[in-house]
């Protein structure tokens, strides 16, 4: 395979979407989490776009499957980035950028901890469009999907402000 073959074509993913929640503070689960994923409209289709985040996620070293890469402990070396700017979220990856607004909630969760729990879905989610919300029901029943968790990178970021 040549080093060309081997490189993703990053305009394979399509549209890159971020979703930002917390969970549910009473059961004790006050985590801000992050989810990046595709809506599968790339030129050649939801499974190319499948297959071009899997490569990236393999081209920047971030495991597929049940592995929690640390992202916290060497955060300037970690390739994986989130900046906060009032309830604005900047998600930096190699030749990758996404935001979106957090909710006030995910803003003092990540406040109070300084990291927050990133998951970079290979599955495409064509329902979750930006700028519509997504009902509670609808983020259950994807980000706690076990095909799709066992299917994602996931990691553990520290969370960066802007001075």
């Amino acid at each position: 395979m040549t080093s060309t073959q081997a490189e993703i074509d990053r305009s394979q993913l399509g549209t890159l979407s971020v979703l930002a929640w917390i969970g549910d503070p009473s059961e004790g689960h006050d985590i801000p989490y992050l989810l990046a994923y595709t809506l599968g409209d790339g030129p050649q289709g939801k499974e190319a776009g499948e297959g071009a985040a899997r490569g990236l996620l393999e081209e920047i070293g971030l495991p597929i499957g049940d592995v929690v890469m640390d992202g916290t402990r060497n955060p300037n070396a970690f390739p994986v980035q989130i900046v906060l700017a009032d309830s604005q979220i900047a998600l930096t990856m190699p030749g990758l950028n996404a935001t979106c607004t957090a909710p006030k909630e995910w803003v003092d969760a990540a406040n109070e901890s300084g990291q927050a729990y990133f998951l970079f879905a290979t599955r495409a989610w064509p329902e979750a469009v930006p700028g519509r919300p997504v009902d509670p029901e609808t983020l259950r029943a994807f980000a706690g999907d076990e095909e799709v968790l066992t299917s994602s990178a996931h990691c553990v970021l520290s969370v960066r402000r802007l001075q």
